[in-house]
């Protein structure tokens, strides 16, 4: 089974084509300098500049200066940190992990669901393709508390499914009226990548974000 490990980084100003904030500002301080240095050198000696608009225009262009490098130092350190999140979640490669979707992972053949009745009960549980048309559905006597349930990608007609990503519902049947049951789905971690700002973890084809990891095998 392959392994990835893959980070997406910010392209460069220059290959981007956007221009660099601090090097414009830094353009247009050095301009305000010399137009003012200027307007001093042939200013009227009986009637002189008011030092304070041009102090204050001053104070101003430091106090953006500064902005624009502490963001530009910030940029680097989530940088920094999103590629220290990508190596620790390649900790997980080739582990089993339970995460949040609404997609069960069959890999090998075999998918399986975790999930929480309330009561003990029937449970009914239903797997559909990605078009939405039913491939497969069983009901379960569920005990109350944790519970879990594998399908071998067999459809009702007896087909084998092909290892992918296919929609899952749990709903409990307990009391008389349906009622959709948490769940998470299980796989085996095959690749991490990050994704603009957030890391994904890859269960064969199904892609989900770090965040969506509820436990390891």
């Amino acid at each position: 089974m392959s392994q990835s490990v893959s980070s997406t980084t910010t392209s460069s100003t220059a290959a981007s084509g956007t221009t660099d904030p601090l090097s414009s500002l830094t353009g247009n301080f050095n301009t305000f300098l010399t137009l003012l240095t200027t307007q001093l050198q042939n200013q009227d000696p009986t009637s002189p500049m008011d030092s304070s608009t041009f102090t204050t225009e001053l104070v101003q262009f430091a106090g953006v200066e500064q902005q624009i490098g502490t963001n530009s130092n910030l940029t680097q350190l989530i940088s920094l940190a999103q590629g220290g999140a990508v190596m620790q979640s390649a900790q997980l490669l080739g582990k089993q992990v339970d995460v949040t979707s609404p997609q069960m992972v069959l890999q090998n053949g075999s998918g399986t669901v975790d999930y929480t009745a309330q009561a003990a009960g029937p449970v009914t549980i239903a797997v559909a393709n990605a078009q939405g048309a039913p491939l497969y559905q069983a009901t379960v006597n569920a005990t109350q508390g944790s519970n879990s349930w594998t399908w071998n990608g067999q459809s009702v007609s007896g087909a084998t499914m092909p290892d992918g990503a296919y929609t899952v519902t749990v709903t409990g049947n307990a009391g008389g009226g349906a009622t959709a049951l948490p769940f998470t789905v299980r796989g085996t971690v095959t690749g991490v990548q990050q994704s603009g700002s957030s890391v994904q973890l890859e269960l064969g084809p199904l892609s989900v974000g770090v965040s969506s990891l509820t436990s390891v095998q």
